[in-house]
């Protein structure tokens, strides 16, 4: 199979140039091998033990030859990662090294930061323009500069978006048939849980406990919810509820695999807005996940079945979690960050928060549907009237045909029509 070019190679090609060292971050699956693997000479492969034993013996042959050199899943030997910075500071040439790692070894294991030596770059799985099921035509570039042209039709419509959510932003499960890709989905969530966080070396006393944080995380997708929500979620019926370091413990494992992937609250710099809630949002890495740990398919999220705590509303936060899903590639790329603004109490909302350079911001609102009511647009609105020299666009992503300006400036975008 012919490699498919990824949005974080423009960046690749704008770094590597200038960069002697990039770490290729994310979740397994995603796809870091195949982009690292299509730019170098040779490839240091630390997931096989026999490859590992050779490399913990003589650390050293981990720099490799040629002029470029991949050194994947990097977190096994962690000394790796100090070899490398060590040789960059001692005059390693643009290219010379790329890292992948799909987890963050355990934070006792002493590692350098590498700030000013190896460069990291966040991997996700395919954003919707690299599924390539639609041709763009709302730049993320000329939002962020001020200049969009909001034009553009699709026939994309909710029924696609639900199977484009089934389907996986992973590039090995995605091209499945659909039974096989359920298959493969649940056997994901096995192995990270199983096999993947052992492997970084944690204890996991009750991986059915820890399946079932995760899918806690995964039914909250698109809301804040709150701790007790969460345990209430993970621990149905369950009399003896685990403590909070274990469970905060499942967490932080599940981040370190970046199988969560929370849109963090948005801090404002030098801004008027106060009692700016804190808590992030939940995601997982990819919407699909949850819908297999959901117990849901492409035919129940469009009959509007969900799990009790979302009934009739499952498919809205999954769209919403594809989005920023989308969104948050398209800004990497533009050198931007991705947040959500929430006044404490929920007084207002703002869904994405895109924060580019020189503090102008895009602001983002998600809906599941093909038509515009006012309602939809009274948080960006309300957020241009705060921060009128700050925003630089209002959009409004759904799930229609037409991509167009209203009359009170907001962009109404079909997240299919979203690009960089």
């Amino acid at each position: 199979m012919s490699y498919v070019r990824r949005i974080l190679d423009d960046e690749l090609d704008d770094l590597m140039d200038g960069l002697p060292a990039i770490a290729i971050e994310g979740a397994k699956g995603v796809g870091k091998t195949a982009t690292a693997s299509a730019r170098a000479d040779s490839v240091i492969s630390l997931d096989s033990v026999a490859t590992r034993e050779i490399i913990e013996s003589d650390p050293q042959l981990a720099l490799g030859h040629g002029h470029t050199t991949f050194i994947d899943e990097w977190q096994y030997v962690p000394d790796v990662w100090n070899l490398v910075r060590h040789a960059v500071d001692n005059g390693a040439v643009p290219g010379r090294f790329l890292l992948a790692g799909s987890a963050t070894p355990k934070p006792k294991v002493k590692l350098h930061s590498g700030a000013g030596r190896i460069v990291r770059l966040m991997l996700r799985p395919m954003s919707l323009p690299e599924r390539a099921i639609e041709t763009p035509t709302v730049s993320m570039r000329a939002l962020l500069s001020g200049g969009a042209d909001i034009a553009g039709m699709t026939d994309i419509g909710t029924a696609d978006y639900a199977q484009e959510i089934c389907a996986s932003g992973f590039p090995g499960i995605r091209s499945a048939t659909t039974r096989l890709r359920a298959r493969l989905l649940d056997s994901y969530i096995d192995h990270i849980v199983d096999h993947e966080i052992p492997g970084m070396g944690e204890t996991v006393r009750r991986p059915t406990s820890l399946k079932q944080w995760l899918t806690a995380y995964g039914i909250a997708t698109a809301t804040t919810a709150s701790y007790a929500s969460l345990l209430s979620a993970a621990t149905p019926g369950e009399s003896q509820k685990p403590s909070k370091p274990t469970t905060m413990n499942y967490r932080d494992l599940l981040q370190r695999v970046w199988v969560l992937d929370p849109v963090p609250a948005w801090s404002p710099v030098l801004s008027s807005l106060k009692a700016l809630g804190q808590a992030p949002k939940h995601h997982l890495v990819d919407p699909a996940l949850t819908v297999r740990l959901a117990g849901a398919s492409v035919d129940s999220l469009l009959r509007g079945d969900g799990p009790e705590a979302g009934q009739g509303v499952f498919l809205g936060a999954l769209f919403e979690s594809l989005a920023a899903q989308t969104v948050r590639v398209l800004a990497q790329a533009c050198e931007a960050r991705v947040s959500h603004a929430r006044l404490q109490g929920g007084q207002h909302e703002i869904d994405l928060i895109v924060e580019g350079p020189g503090l102008r911001i895009l602001a983002i609102e998600v809906k599941l549907s093909t038509a515009v009511r006012p309602a939809d647009v009274v948080q960006l609105n309300w957020l241009e009237q705060q921060m009128p020299d700050r925003l630089i666009d209002k959009v409004l992503i759904n799930t229609g045909a037409y991509a167009y300006r209203r009359k009170d400036g907001v962009a109404v975008v079909p997240l299919a029509l979203l690009g960089l």
